[in-house]
């Protein structure tokens, strides 16, 4: 599987799209604090953050006895650049096209 494979994988779960909401507003957060956010078990949070974390969108830290988990978005701009960004470009480009070549006709 891809790394884009494993993106798409993690994002395709409305659970684990939450679970990146919730880092996104503050990241750093504790399995306990996820899990109270979610009406899942224990278990189940953890089995979504490690699809998460092997697709690389959250990342983890030891502090003390704590373990933190944090959003890495630099996946999901990777995917934004490879699969939308290029689409959208003809569209603004021919939008810019049409503004100059109205903007140019003679009333």
């Amino acid at each position: 599987m891809t790394d884009d494979d494993k993106v798409f994988k993690a994002l395709a779960d409305p659970t684990r799209r939450f679970l990146l909401d919730l880092l996104f507003a503050r990241d750093g957060r504790t399995l306990t604090e996820l899990e109270s956010e979610l009406a899942m078990s224990r278990f189940g949070v953890m089995k979504h953050l490690k699809v998460l974390e092997e697709a690389g969108l959250v990342i983890t830290r030891r502090s003390g006895r704590e373990k933190l988990h944090f959003l890495n978005s630099v996946p999901i701009r990777l995917i934004h650049d490879r699969w939308i960004d290029k689409y959208t470009e003809q569209q603004v480009a021919a939008l810019s096209d049409l503004k100059a070549e109205l903007e140019d006709e003679d009333p």
